[in-house]
C-alpha cells in the first residue's frame, strides 16, 4: 500500500483500454500516482507520447522523471476486423515496433524506471490441443500472432541493454472477460438472442479471466520484485470452448444450441478466425500462484455470474 507523500508513481500507455482503465482505476483506489501517457499534442498535463515515431517532448520526459514502473499496455485490438495485409502490419506495428520506440523514448530519462510491465498474450504459445502450458512452455511453430508476441517481448526486453538494472515483466494476457469489451461483449448479443453455439468442435480450449482479476494481477506483479519475464495472466481454470458456451448460455438463461462450424468460422474470419477462434491454448498461471496470488473470480461460473448475474 502506498499513500501520502510516499505515493509511488505509475507510469501507464492504454490507460483509456479495456485493460489500462481498470488497471488505473484500481491503482488509484490503492494509493498510486497514476501517470496516464496520450496522443494528444494539447493534453498539458499529462506526458505525450507518439507510438508511431517514438516522439516524447522533453517536457514529457520530465514528468516521467522519478517513476517507480512503467506499465506499457497498447496496442491495436487483434479481434477488430479481418487480418487483412494492411491489419497485419498495424497489429505488428503497434506491437513490436511501437514497444520499440517507447524503450528508446525512455533511454532519454536520467532515472530508469525499476520496474517496465510490458503486454504480451498467451498467443505466444500457438495451438497446443490440449497440452497444459506454464511461462516455462516454449514458443510453437510460429503462427502470425506467436511471431508478434515473441517478437513484441523482445522489443519490450531490450530496456535491459539501455538499464541492465530495470525489471523486465512480460504480461502474457489471456481472454479478458468484461462486459465493457473485448470477447465476450462480442459474444453477448447473440447469446441474448438465443443463438448462441460452440465454435467447430468446441473441444478447443479458452484460457480466460475476469477483468478485476486482471488489474490485480498486474499490481500483484509489481508488488512482488522476484516475478520477472513472463507471467500467465490467465485464471487457473481454462474451460473448453463447449465448456464456455454452456456455462455462459446457463448464467443468462438462454438456450445455446446454433454451433458455428469450423469451415463457417474461416469463411467469415479468415485467419483470424482460425488462430483466435478455433485455436486451443491450455494455459496455467504458475508464476501467479507460485507467488501467492488470490483469484477473486478462479471459475468461470464465478466470472460470469460477476459481470452478468
Amino acid at each position: 500500500m502506498t499513500g501520502g507523500k510516499n505515493k509511488l508513481k505509475i507510469a501507464l500507455t492504454g490507460a483509456r483500454g479495456l485493460i489500462g482503465s481498470a488497471l488505473a482505476e484500481r491503482m488509484v483506489a490503492s494509493g498510486f500516482e497514476v501517470i496516464r501517457m496520450t496522443r494528444d499534442k494539447s493534453d498539458r498535463k499529462n506526458p505525450v507520447w507518439n507510438p508511431d515515431s517514438g516522439s516524447m517532448d522533453e517536457k514529457s520526459r520530465e514528468k516521467l522523471e522519478g517513476l517507480h514502473a512503467f506499465i506499457h499496455l497498447a496496442g491495436e485490438n487483434i479481434a477488430s476486423g479481418r487480418w487483412t495485409k494492411e491489419k497485419k502490419e498495424e497489429i505488428e506495428q503497434s506491437r513490436v515496433q511501437a514497444t520499440s520506440n517507447l524503450v528508446e523514448a525512455l533511454s532519454a530519462l536520467n532515472a530508469p524506471p525499476p520496474n517496465f510491465l510490458s503486454a504480451s498474450a498467451i498467443g505466444y504459445y500457438g495451438n497446443r490441443g490440449e497440452e497444459t502450458l506454464t511461462e516455462r512452455s516454449s514458443v510453437a511453430k510460429l503462427d502470425f500472432l506467436s511471431g508478434v508476441c515473441r517478437d513484441w517481448e523482445k522489443s519490450a526486453n531490450s530496456i535491459k541493454e539501455v538499464f541492465p538494472e530495470t525489471r523486465v515483466v512480460n504480461l502474457r494476457f489471456g481472454v479478458v472477460l468484461s462486459t465493457k469489451g473485448g470477447a465476450l461483449k462480442t459474444m453477448l448479443p447473440p447469446f441474448q438472442m438465443g443463438l448462441g453455439g460452440p465454435i467447430g468442435s468446441g473441444h478447443q480450449y479458452m484460457s480466460w479471466i475476469d477483468i478485476e482479476d486482471v488489474a490485480g494481477a498486474i499490481i500483484h506483479c509489481l508488488n512482488h520484485p522476484e516475478i520477472n519475464g513472463p507471467v500467465n495472466i490467465v485464471s487457473p481454470n481454462p474451460a473448453s470452448n463447449a465448456v464456455f458456451t454452456k456455462t455462459l448460455s446457463d448464467v443468462i438463461k438462454k438456450p445455446a444450441f446454433l454451433p458455428m462450424p469450423a469451415f463457417a468460422a474461416k469463411m467469415v474470419f479468415g485467419q483470424m478466425g482460425e488462430e483466435l477462434l478455433l485455436s486451443s491454448t491450455k494455459v496455467r498461471p504458475a508464476k501467479l500462484e507460485e507467488t501467492g496470488f488470490k483469484f477473486e473470480f478462479p471459475t468461470l461460473h464465478n466470472s460470469l455470474m460477476h459481470l452478468l448475474g
